[in-house]
């Protein structure tokens, strides 16, 4: 099993800054990929941001946040991170992080098996 607890989330104004955490325990993270997805109220789970394994370099992201949120991981502290700049008030949403099937990063959830409660992102205008 594997327990994934996030924490950064918060209150913020627009063009404000979050950086969210994602801890992993029970098993390690390093051989899978992760990611980052999140819900709105009244709205659908939406893919975020991935990356694979072993590989800072290898990300995916929506089209909405590209340029604004970087996904990165350090696998000695079995943790992802999701650093979120220029936040607007779409971003408004529960985050969540998820451990991958596979190693390879991907927009699919239906390809990652352990999720965490999620963390509350608020962006005001």
């Amino acid at each position: 099993q594997v327990q994934l607890v996030e924490s950064g989330g918060g209150l913020v104004q627009a063009g404000g800054s979050l950086r969210l955490s994602c801890v992993a325990s029970g098993r390690t993270i390093s051989m899978y990929a992760m990611g980052w997805f999140r819900q709105a109220p009244g709205k659908e789970r939406e893919f975020v941001a991935s990356i694979s394994r072993n590989d800072n370099s290898r990300t995916s992201y929506r089209d909405s946040v590209k340029g604004r949120f970087t996904i990165s991981r350090d696998n000695a502290k079995n943790t992802v991170y999701l650093q979120m700049i220029s936040l607007q008030p779409e971003d408004t949403a529960v985050y969540y992080c998820a451990r991958g099937i596979y190693s390879v990063a991907t927009m699919d959830s239906a390809q990652y098996d352990y999720w965490g409660q999620g963390t509350q992102v608020t962006v005001s205008s």
